[in-house]
């Protein structure tokens, strides 16, 4: 097994990404093990992020490394919030958590016909710190914005994400309907063939 480190701390992505990425050989390891502190994201676009992210764990582990940055556009608020979705209500003054993100996108949605929204994922790879053709795949999920939460799983945006064609919010589908339609497992899929590609070439 070759080892890979993954610059976050997120266990439900380790599990994930372990998952799928042990079919190729590949043992992902989180940055923290290894005692790698998280790096900055000052920028304004999810690849840059995860490269930012991808580049500074590589370089402290001197292993290869992989990055994702991932976050929910709005259509009528021009791609916002983007890559601060995280911490869009803290953007404000507001404190860090799901639920005051969610009740400040809301707010900046009220009177607006457009909801068309989608989630954002964008992966990563690099096979060293200086990595010159990183490798980097990017999934889109498309719904829409409601007012009122429904659904009891997922995260972040999830209760307030509605998905027009199933008639369900992402916090309605079970974790296996999720995990095969989301924007990081489009991310996810697109990844693993192109690794495939890299390694048979």
């Amino acid at each position: 097994m070759r080892k890979i480190v993954l610059a976050s701390n997120n266990a439900g992505k380790l599990v994930e990404f372990n998952a799928l990425l042990g079919t190729l050989g590949f043992d992902v390891t989180p940055q923290g093990a290894l005692g790698i502190a998280e790096a900055e994201e000052p920028y304004a676009t999810f690849v840059e992020n995860a490269l930012t992210k991808a580049r500074h764990a590589s370089r402290a582990s001197g292993l290869p490394a992989l990055a994702d940055d991932s976050g929910i556009c709005v259509h009528a608020l021009g791609g916002a919030p983007g890559v601060y979705s995280a911490r869009y209500a803290q953007l404000v003054g507001g404190p860090k958590s799901d639920a005051a993100n969610n009740a400040r996108l809301v707010r900046e949605l009220a009177g607006k016909a457009d909801r068309g929204a989608h989630y954002v994922c964008v992966l990563v790879y690099v096979r060293h710190a200086d990595d010159p053709q990183p490798i980097i795949a990017e999934g889109n999920w498309f719904g829409e914005v409601i007012d009122t939460p429904r659904g009891d799983g997922g995260f972040g945006y999830d209760p307030y994400f509605l998905l027009p064609d199933l008639g369900k919010t992402a916090a309605e589908l079970t974790k296996a309907e999720k995990n095969s339609v989301s924007h990081r497992a489009q991310a996810l899929a697109q990844l693993v063939e192109r690794l495939r590609t890299f390694e048979n070439a």
